[in-house]
């Protein structure tokens, strides 16, 4: 149990620091469909943004800066109503939201409640023994426990939550709501959300350095036994370049500057959010022939996660010309990625992962 790069009051991550050799991303993308090999057992090395791209992400935050802050003191708001809580944040989407919910109930609604951050892995589920680890810390029962995430693209996070702690729940007998609590839930698969607008929170632009110097999680068991947390890589190398505290100071000091609060959360169809999720993807394999699901991402979120972490086929955006695709032109252009401007798609963005050849 660690705290990354943030303040030790501000998240104890639930995660093993360990050490193992990079893959590199085509050859981790060749091997995830070639030979099945989970994405989780490998770790892409990661790198530091360039200037030109460092510079677009410090305009697409005076952009949304206002709005993020609106989305989380609402989101705060909402879980002040509890009497009991326990944040727990889905690393690493979910990381920067969770700080930004602490430190917000911490100094604008005097609670000072506990923050982990732990990993939940896709078709491999959640880890068991930081939720055993926390419930030993707190209720027993584990009901004041709420998982945070940034955002909701085609679900399946929320999917691998809900059967998992379940799943958790029936095994130890206890009582862990699986609901999900996110700003910006476009697919209409949270549980709780403040808003299903796609926007660019901007800690979804980088990767460690935003991020505590986490790495994304990591199960493999030549590096993790049956006891350990799910495991990370400690970026260390990057701690010069690291804006993990100040963009919380940053969002904070807006936060704080606010005197309207929007009032409430938003109640949202997420009947229809999901039939249109679900219409623009099948629209999208039909289009581009691809058989997967897996390979389309919906949302301005998951489609610049492709570009920083993936091999991208492509990049479908609404409008090249709105101010929060700026990171995805000049990402595209570094990566040599075609970027196609599709107006009547739902979502700002969207990507499409490489078909890699056996």
């Amino acid at each position: 149990m660690f705290f990354g790069s943030y303040e030790p009051d501000d998240i104890s991550f639930l995660l093993k620091p360990i050490s193992m050799n990079y893959t590199d991303v085509w050859e981790r993308e060749r091997i995830m469909q070639v030979e099945g090999k989970h994405y989780s057992e490998m770790i892409p090395q990661e790198y530091l943004p360039s200037a030109q791209y460092k510079a677009v992400f410090y305009t697409a935050l005076e952009l949304n800066k206002h709005k993020l802050a609106q989305h989380t003191l609402a989101l705060a708001n909402r879980l002040n109503k509890k009497e009991n809580l326990v944040l727990v944040s889905l690393a690493r989407a979910g990381t920067p939201v969770g700080v930004l919910l602490k430190r917000t109930l911490r100094d604008l609604f005097n609670r000072n409640v506990p923050h982990y951050s732990i990993s939940i892995i896709l078709d491999r589920g959640i880890d068991a023994n930081a939720l055993s680890y926390i419930l030993s810390q707190h209720d027993k029962q584990g009901q004041d426990i709420v998982f945070i995430d940034g955002w909701t693209g085609k679900g399946g996070i929320t999917r691998e939550l809900q059967k998992w702690v379940t799943i958790f729940n029936q095994k130890h007998n206890t009582q862990i709501s699986p609901d999900l609590y996110v700003i910006a839930d476009i697919g209409g698969y949270a549980s709780v959300a403040v808003t299903s607008e796609d926007y660019i929170m901007p800690s979804a632009l980088l990767n460690a350095t935003i991020n505590g110097l986490i790495s994304r999680t990591i199960l493999n068991p030549a590096y993790l036994g049956p006891e350990d947390f799910h495991g990370c890589k400690y970026y260390s190398e990057f701690s010069e370049d690291d804006l993990s505290l100040w963009y919380v100071d940053q969002l904070m000091a807006e936060i704080k500057s606010i005197e309207t609060p929007i009032q409430g959360v938003a109640t949202l169809n997420r009947e229809a959010l999901q039939k249109t999720n679900q219409r623009f993807v099948n629209q999208l394999m039909t289009r581009y022939q691809i058989k997967d699901i897996k390979f389309i991402r919906p949302g301005i979120g998951e489609a610049i996660r492709v570009l920083l972490r993936r091999v991208p086929y492509k990049i479908l955006v609404q409008d090249k010309t709105s101010p929060e695709i700026a990171p995805f032109l000049v990402l595209a252009e570094e990566k040599q990625v075609p970027v196609e401007e599709m107006k009547e798609m739902p979502y700002k963005a969207a990507s499409i992962v490489s078909l890699m050849k056996s």
